[in-house]
């Protein structure tokens, strides 16, 4: 039992985060619309440690080749010894894509939060809302491939009042289909 668990524990303290977006095409005509999402894994050693789960599937739109919209969800689930949380959010997005190398991006979420302390069991539910900005660079991997590297910031973020740990959100990842 003891070794399943330390396996568990070393799997989720590894961290895994990539953004894969798809474009389909159909008949030699390139479709407008793209798939994609993230995906991560993050764990803690120690007293209290534990697992945390982070999916944010998402669909877009292109508008223009460098103009895309959509909707993007997230999921985060988090279990320690002390507590466990979930996290659900929609909500809009847009990116804008200069020079195939930067690009610009803005998305707001709705966040609606669960927690139980398990210490106490006392349970607590919330809503916040975040509107992030940011962007980054692009560096081209293959022919619809890119590796993007940014960062956003939650422009609505309020240290004293946010349910979030922190108002930047650092990204790195891999697009496929723009």
């Amino acid at each position: 039992m003891k070794k399943s668990a330390l396996l568990m524990l070393l799997l989720a303290a590894f961290s895994l985060n990539a953004q894969i977006a798809t474009t389909a095409h159909t008949g030699g005509n390139e479709s407008k619309w793209t798939f994609g999402g993230y995906a991560g894994l993050g764990g803690s050693f120690g007293n209290g440690g534990g697992v945390s789960v982070y999916l944010s599937p998402r669909v877009g739109y292109k508008v223009t080749e460098n103009l895309e919209t959509g909707l993007a969800g997230s999921l985060q689930w988090s279990n320690t010894d002390y507590y466990s949380s979930t996290m659900i959010g929609v909500g809009p997005f847009v990116n804008y894509y200069f020079s195939r190398n930067f690009f610009l991006s803005g998305m707001f979420q709705e966040y609606f939060i669960t927690q139980k302390n398990k210490v106490d069991n006392l349970k607590y539910s919330a809503d916040e809302a975040a509107l992030y900005l940011g962007g980054g660079y692009m560096q081209k991997l293959g022919e619809q491939t890119y590796m993007q590297i940014g960062g956003m910031y939650n422009v609505l973020y309020n240290k004293n009042k946010s349910f979030l740990g922190s108002g930047f959100i650092p990204s790195i990842g891999i697009v496929y289909g723009l």
